[in-house]
């Protein structure tokens, strides 16, 4: 998910850990030893990119291959390099499998191997379930394996299309040589860019929660407050609140007012923080 001003996240990251070690008000912060570290908090945000970014494979390969929506594609979000195999039962379920090889570009810049695997069955009314599971595959160099249930509602309340996603998946870090386990529960809004035939103006509202482990004993979950907001064409959500407790330190994250940029802000007690994503 996030490579930009990583430097920057380290060295504000450390800024909010003294900050809080040197607070007076202890009543807003509590159990300061078991304080995550700035590698622990660069590490987190890795997941989430991950996370987000190798779903968002499942999403357009659904989209472009089998939704109810779906129009010629005037802008694939798969490279040439990328190998789609369509196999329908006959039924209205089927499986679409797509094959990175040893390294394949996405449009949208990242470089993933491996093959990601789509399994859907037969549309029940409004819906349909879909599963989906990462075999052998990498995101810009991290291993991703595990996978999720989706139960893909064509038209909610607003008249969208939504995806209720449980997933369980495992991120290997090989720079870090850590591994993460994340199990998220969230839905997934479809809210602009329906039937466009390209992926750049899909725009998705996410609600939910997920909890992440890592090897090195570092724990964090997450909750949405206020909906994020997810455009297909910038790397980062571009509004939202996130509640966050790191260890046993709570907080929010704040992505902003709409603008695509990689600003957000931390809040702990009555202190705020500006950070780099």
């Amino acid at each position: 998910m996030r490579k930009f001003g990583m430097i920057k996240m380290l060295s504000m990251a450390v800024m909010v850990l003294i900050a809080i070690g040197c607070s007076d008000n202890e009543d807003e912060v509590t159990s300061l030893d078991a304080e995550p570290t700035a590698a622990d908090l660069l590490l987190s945000a890795q997941v989430d990119t991950t996370e987000d970014a190798s779903y968002a494979i499942v999403e357009n390969l659904y989209i472009e291959n089998v939704d109810e929506t779906r129009a010629s594609i005037a802008n694939s979000f798969f490279a040439d390099c990328a190998v789609i195999t369509v196999t329908p039962n006959g039924d209205g379920s089927g499986s679409v499998l797509v094959d990175f090889g040893d390294g394949c570009e996405l449009t949208n810049g990242a470089i993933v191997s491996g093959q990601v695997n789509l399994v859907y069955a037969s549309e029940q009314g409004n819906s349909r379930t879909i599963t989906y599971t990462y075999t052998n595959f990498t995101y810009n160099g991290n291993e991703v394996s595990g996978g999720g249930t989706v139960q893909r509602v064509f038209e909610n309340e607003n008249g969208n299309p939504e995806s209720d996603v449980t997933s369980a998946i495992t991120v290997y870090f090989p720079e870090q040589d850590v591994t993460a386990i994340r199990d998220a529960n969230r839905v997934r809004e479809w809210i602009e860019g329906v039937g466009s035939g390209t992926w750049t103006d899909n725009v998705f509202h996410v609600t939910g929660n997920w909890n992440t482990s890592v090897s090195n004993g570092f724990m964090r979950s997450g909750e949405v407050l206020e909906t994020l907001r997810r455009e297909a064409s910038c790397p980062h959500f571009v509004s939202g609140t996130l509640a966050i407790t790191r260890n046993n330190v709570s907080g929010t994250l704040n992505y902003g007012d709409g603008v695509c940029d990689n600003i957000a802000i931390v809040t702990i007690g009555n202190q705020d923080f500006t950070i780099q994503l």
